[in-house]
């Protein structure tokens, strides 16, 4: 067999060197765990006499976004065929490395495997582990690798505190590592991100604690408002506008179902200027409307504005207005750049904390004063109750990607790459 070298920082080797079966390892971002996962699977593959191994995150697409590139570069050496299309790596003792994702499950079952790395675990189903890829380790008495931040106290924290317990030390191992533990990475990022991020996002993201986000996510005072010549005015302050829209299920179509309206979720369109460190919102125009409306909507909020990117919530509803929105541009001669934003494989609650919690703490966002305000103050002091709205603060939130999106169109694609792959932004 091939040497090769194992490159790894110290904290990495630790978890690697592990002997224990079963692995669950709680880390920051920017820790490192791409590349630990790919260097686990390729000696894994080299070490089984006759079984595979897998590569599992919550999509297929996120697998080969994280991981493809990786694994190719660090086994180089290694490799003796690979498989774009089903993003599989045949190595030099004929063992395959398969790249895979959890909403897939009919792609995990009827195999035997000699090990599994679960990427992000904790945005995946318990049952992908519990009922699918657990069987087929069987044979070999296979291990896994549980590898991920932490999305609250949900399975993957039940996973990491089991593994603790003393009945189970003879089979698991479970480690906790923050961001800093990655002695690669600049500590000025690390510094960066706590200004900008909530304590308690930052506690979760970069320090890999299990943070619990119900209740008090955002306080009142949190709430700031700037002047209105800050959106009229350029050299006041300087920026662009964007928007971004949370569409809702369309009245008419909802109410053909039988639903009240009073339980509708409404529209909500996100007219927000970007300036060098904070975000002003203009307007957060919200309603339940036909799907012709809220086209003529969007595009009255983009050319009062002249925004540069609409980012649009991506699924059937998006398919829905698209038309429309398009007949409007071509009947206006007026063309904006729409693109999608995702929930990037994250829980709304999660994307909401994520994107809104630490600028509203930090004094990053700021309102102004218009009637829209208290319908957000109201949704925000209520969430994440299930009971309440929250379709202003989801639009909002979704300005974090659109912001991004729009700066990734000025420059060449290659010299801008995502902070996080599983996140997307």
């Amino acid at each position: 067999m091939t040497d090769i070298n194992v490159t790894l920082h110290d904290a990495q080797l630790e978890i690697f060197n592990s002997k224990k079966r079963f692995k669950v390892a709680s880390c920051g971002r920017r820790f490192g765990k791409s590349y630990l996962a790919a260097w686990i699977l390729i000696i894994k593959a080299l070490q089984s006499k006759d079984k595979d191994v897998f590569y599992v995150a919550p999509t297929f697409q996120q697998a080969k976004d994280i991981l493809w590139s990786i694994l190719k570069d660090i086994g180089k050496e290694v490799i003796k065929t690979t498989h774009e299309n089903t993003a599989t790596i045949t190595l030099v003792n004929d063992r395959k490395i398969y790249l895979k994702g959890s909403d897939r499950p009919d792609t995990l079952r009827g195999v035997g495997l000699s090990y599994v790395v679960m990427d992000e675990y904790a945005s995946m189903k318990p049952e992908v582990w519990e009922m699918i890829l657990r069987p087929t380790l069987a044979d070999v008495k296979g291990g896994a690798l549980f590898i991920g931040t932490p999305s609250g106290k949900n399975h993957f924290h039940k996973l990491w505190t089991d593994a603790q317990e003393e009945e189970n030390k003879d089979d698991w191992d479970a480690f906790q590592f923050i961001s800093k533990d990655n002695s690669f990475l600049d500590p000025s990022e690390i510094e960066a991100a706590k200004k900008s991020m909530s304590t308690q996002a930052y506690r979760q993201e970069f320090e890999a604690t299990f943070e619990s986000f119900s209740g008090g996510v955002f306080q009142e005072d949190w709430v700031r408002y700037a002047d209105d010549d800050v959106f009229e005015d350029n050299t006041k302050v300087s920026g662009h506008y964007v928007i971004a829209v949370d569409p809702a299920g369309f009245e008419q179509s909802s109410r053909d179902r039988g639903l009240k309206s009073s339980r509708l979720d409404e529209t909500a369109i996100a007219v927000v200027k970007i300036s060098e460190d904070k975000w002003y919102v203009k307007d957060i125009h919200h309603g339940r409307w036909g799907i012709k409306e809220t086209a003529e909507r969007i595009l009255d909020s983009a050319e009062d504005v002249s925004a540069t990117t609409v980012g649009i919530e991506s699924g059937a509803l998006k398919n829905a207005i698209m038309p429309y929105l398009e007949d409007e541009m071509r009947s206006r001669s007026r063309w904006i750049n729409i693109t999608d934003v995702t929930h990037g494989g994250k829980r709304k609650q999660d994307r909401i904390v994520w994107a809104l919690q630490g600028r509203m703490e930090h004094g990053k966002i700021r309102l102004r004063k218009a009637n829209w305000n208290h319908h957000f103050v109201s949704q925000m002091l209520d969430f994440p109750s299930p009971l309440s709205h929250d379709d202003l603060l989801d639009s909002l939130a979704y300005i974090d990607q659109v912001s991004v999106a729009d700066f990734a169109q000025s420059i060449e694609l290659e010299e801008w790459e995502p902070l996080d792959n599983v996140s997307g932004y």
